[in-house]
């Protein structure tokens, strides 16, 4: 009698987790965990059959974070390393947004110079659901503003892509939507195209 309560007890057990099982099969495939929100790209196409972006970072409203010696870092009271190899090194994090002036990622700009290198200037930008892009640019700014830079690598959708970056700065003296004044502003504007070997 014992025996075949025993059995009935383990057949109910294993039936428990089968169901449990099933259950949480069936949550997760219809609740994802995660369902995190794009923006919509906003992406025109080059004559050359490449894409161009243009994004924009509003100052002083997005800067997350500023270090260079000499200077008033962000936040307040951040300690930038006294080393004499970072005298003239700078990193900035910021917000970035795009033509729409929602916030669509985050990037860092670093700048110094080096004995083998020269001045140089490096952008990471990084757009959750989309991938990151790495750009080194030449510090020097055109007639036209704009300093020019190289895709060097990217991520997810950017993986296969190569082209060029341009950084202009440049004064606005106006009110965002949200009521803050806006000083100034820095535009970043991909143009690239695929690197990938068209089919035969």
């Amino acid at each position: 009698m014992g025996g075949l309560i025993g059995a009935a007890v383990f057949r109910i057990f294993y039936f428990g987790i089968f169901c449990g099982a099933l259950a949480a099969a069936g949550v997760v495939w219809f609740v994802p965990a995660v369902d995190q929100h794009r923006e919509p790209s906003l992406i025109s196409v080059e004559a050359n059959g490449g894409n161009r972006e243009v994004f924009h970072i509003n100052l002083p409203q997005d800067r997350i974070l500023a270090g260079m010696a000499g200077v008033e870092t962000v936040p307040a009271g951040l300690e930038w390393p006294a080393s004499g190899t970072l005298a003239d090194a700078q990193a900035e994090l910021f917000k970035i947004r795009d033509a729409h002036d929602i916030v669509v990622g985050v990037a860092s700009r670093m700048a110094g110079s080096g004995a083998a290198t020269g001045s140089v200037i490096e952008w990471t930008l990084h757009l959750p659901a989309r991938g990151s892009l790495y750009a080194t640019m030449q510090p020097a700014a055109g007639n036209d503003g704009y300093r020019s830079g190289t895709l060097r690598a990217g991520t997810r959708e950017f993986a296969d892509l190569g082209g060029r970056v341009f950084e202009r700065y440049y004064d606005v003296g106006e009110a965002a939507a949200s009521g803050l004044a806006i000083d100034s502003r820095i535009e970043l504007v991909t143009a690239l195209v695929s690197t990938l070997e068209p089919d035969e």
